[in-house]
């Protein structure tokens, strides 16, 4: 296949193709099979910082339960049940703009509790990270380190301004820098227009993800973002879904939170297309599909379970 020069002016050019069309691009740049992961939210919200989007952060009356680092045991458990459901990654997710460093020990006993289990690869969610922070968590085996873009640079002032997108990124580049897998992705649906959603696609290229996780916004009650169920629609999520592939063909894109605003005909279209990676069961503050369910729409598309 001849290789494209994805400009922005190329990509936008792709994005208002005939979807099947643009569809049918994106399905040459898949990989065989699906790959599985889950997670445990291991702290839940008083979190300082002020995205809009988020049920977590203390400055919005969202009534969610707030709830201290769980035991090591518990990870264990749901790592466990992950297996039993045909997960190959887990994660462990903390509230919070970044671990402090009597946090940063007891998560590394979380990690390890899931380095246990033969056949699971672990992976964590625990914010902005120093480099002193990165580097010990490499150390501890932690294989896979996972934190958001969110939205383009352009956009980002528009979600938040606690911290920037640049503290964002400069984590990603610690968590390449100690030798750990990368997954960044983002959030659709808050606002921003297609030309940032082409640029979400080129950001993403420059940061080399291993895995690319997306989100569409599930609008939460009492936070700037509660009114936005307009701002994209179906047929912008799958344009959004292929280009994303299209610039980024080494990196597996992953259906997160949100899945469940696209149809399950819409869901299936991506599943073929241009989406290798489900995180299944419930997510951080919204409700998922079910392992079960998900395990079932494996085999009725013929995709093989990645281990």
């Amino acid at each position: 296949m001849t290789e494209m020069i994805l400009t922005k002016e190329k990509l936008l050019e792709l994005y208002n193709k005939n979807l099947d069309e643009l569809l049918a691009i994106s399905k040459k740049y898949m990989k065989d099979g699906i790959e599985f992961c889950s997670l445990v939210n291991a702290r839940n919200g008083k979190c300082s910082q002020n995205c809009k989007y988020c049920a977590q952060s203390s400055h919005y009356n969202t009534d969610i339960e707030s709830y201290p680092l769980i035991s090591p045991d518990k990870v264990k458990k749901a790592a466990l049940e992950a297996k039993d459901n045909h997960v190959s990654r887990f994660a462990v997710v903390t509230s919070g703009k970044s671990p402090d460093e009597s946090d940063v020990d007891g998560i590394i006993d979380l990690i390890k509790e899931i380095n246990k289990v033969d056949g699971i690869k672990s992976c964590a969610s625990i914010g902005i990270l120093t480099e002193e922070q990165a580097k010990k968590l490499a150390n501890s085996g932690l294989v896979r380190f996972h934190h958001n873009i969110n939205t383009s640079s352009s956009y980002y002032s528009e979600v938040c301004t606690t911290h920037s997108w640049q503290d964002r990124l400069n984590t990603c580049k610690l968590v390449k820098k100690y030798g750990m897998e990368l997954c960044c992705g983002v959030i659709l649906g808050m606002g921003e227009s297609v030309e940032q959603r082409v640029e979400m696609a080129m950001e993403l290229s420059e940061i080399h993800p291993e895995s690319i996780p997306i989100n569409i916004l599930m609008p939460i009650k009492n936070t700037p973002f509660e009114n936005y169920f307009d701002k994209i629609d179906e047929e912008n999520i799958l344009r959004t879904l292929a280009i994303f592939k299209i610039a980024n063909p080494d990196s597996i894109l992953r259906f997160c939170g949100g899945r469940m605003r696209l149809s399950e005909e819409n869901q299936i279209k991506a599943l073929n297309s241009c989406v290798e990676g489900i995180l299944t069961g419930n997510y951080l503050t919204t409700t998922g599909k079910s392992a079960v369910e998900d395990l079932k729409l494996a085999n009725f598309l013929n995709k093989t379970i990645i281990k």
